[in-house]
């Protein structure tokens, strides 16, 4: 009996030698890293910034993999069905807390089936509207709406997505009907706000900063709890007259459930360490990203209080699960 759980003794300690022994060894092949959106997208491009010196640093190609459509759970779901090994991770926004309650049925659960890594960056979204409406400040779009109630409409970047929900979250807090436009993406959104066949777009910074210097675009409001950096002198939708408006637009890093604690640590201090170099640091601020870290357990905490959250404002618009 003495020999036989000697024998099973030492083999669970080579089990778990040969264990560290990978874990300790990881990376030792390419990284592909799953972004659930179109290239050129905010995601995409915040993703592209951090894997880029993540590569240097790991001594192995991190190859981003975009996996557009469905508001992001196209890519979602490659990545909860992937091996748990480090290998297959996952640069989502925070439409990622948004979808359990905007589907009526995902092939995945948000909740149990990710593993935080942390979040990468915080990136308001900002209001913009063409200048040939003639509403040049956020009272004046509201009193507008007021007006015309069911008339205005706004633009999303896909039904369910965070974009969608910053606008309907600002039209409960500012007490108006309007109807959500959605589209593939931002760049489509923008596009039809610039001719003027959609009224106003909470987009991300990066695809409309061009746009607000050149004139094309007037920036009413950015949807954030702070001004945004790119934008110091646009006001938050609370400081124009809407509390209770504020949405958190940010990105991050996840892995499948189950990735070793160890793996998970490592690529949380390679983001942190990618994110204080100075060619981040540029590429974010002309993106109007600002840097913003969490350690993964609470980074996983913030995720679930998010999904409840979002819940909730989901339930107060009326909005319907998709299928």
């Amino acid at each position: 009996m003495q020999l036989i759980r000697a024998a099973a003794l030492a083999v669970s300690t080579l089990a778990l030698s040969l264990s560290a022994a990978a874990q300790s060894a990881y990376p030792n092949k390419a990284i592909r890293v799953i972004v659930p959106f179109g290239a050129g997208s905010t995601t995409d491009i915040i993703a592209r910034a951090i894997t880029d010196k993540m590569s240097q640093s790991l001594g192995q190609p991190v190859i981003v993999d975009n996996r557009g459509g469905a508001s992001g759970t196209i890519g979602q779901a490659a990545v909860a069905s992937a091996a748990p090994d480090g290998y297959t991770i996952m640069i989502h926004s925070s439409s990622h807390t948004v979808s359990p309650s905007t589907f009526a049925k995902l092939p995945f659960d948000t909740a149990r089936d990710f593993s935080g890594i942390t979040p990468i960056s915080s990136t308001p979204n900002v209001l913009v509207i063409a200048p040939s409406k003639n509403l040049k400040t956020l009272p004046q779009l509201v009193a507008h709406a007021k007006a015309n109630p069911g008339k205005m409409n706004f633009a999303s970047a896909g039904q369910g997505s965070a974009t969608h929900l910053n606008a309907e979250k600002f039209k409960l807090a500012a007490q108006i009907d309007a109807v959500n436009i959605p589209f593939k993406g931002s760049a489509d959104a923008v596009t039809e706000v610039l001719a003027g066949r959609v009224d106003y777009y909470f987009s991300p910074i990066a695809p409309v900063i061009g746009q607000i210097k050149d004139g094309q675009l007037l920036a009413l409001a950015v949807g954030s709890p702070r001004r945004a950096s790119a934008l110091p002198d646009v006001p938050t939708t609370a400081e124009a007259g809407v509390p209770g408006s504020e949405f958190n637009f940010w990105i991050g890093m996840m892995a499948p459930a189950k990735t070793p604690r160890e793996i998970v640590n490592r690529l949380h201090d390679e983001v942190v360490k990618a994110l204080a170099t100075p060619e981040v640091k540029e590429r974010f601020l002309k993106l109007g990203a600002d840097a913003w870290t969490l350690k993964p357990e609470a980074f996983d905490a913030y995720i679930q209080d998010e999904i409840k959250s979002n819940a909730a404002v989901v339930k107060a618009a009326g909005l319907l699960a998709t299928n």
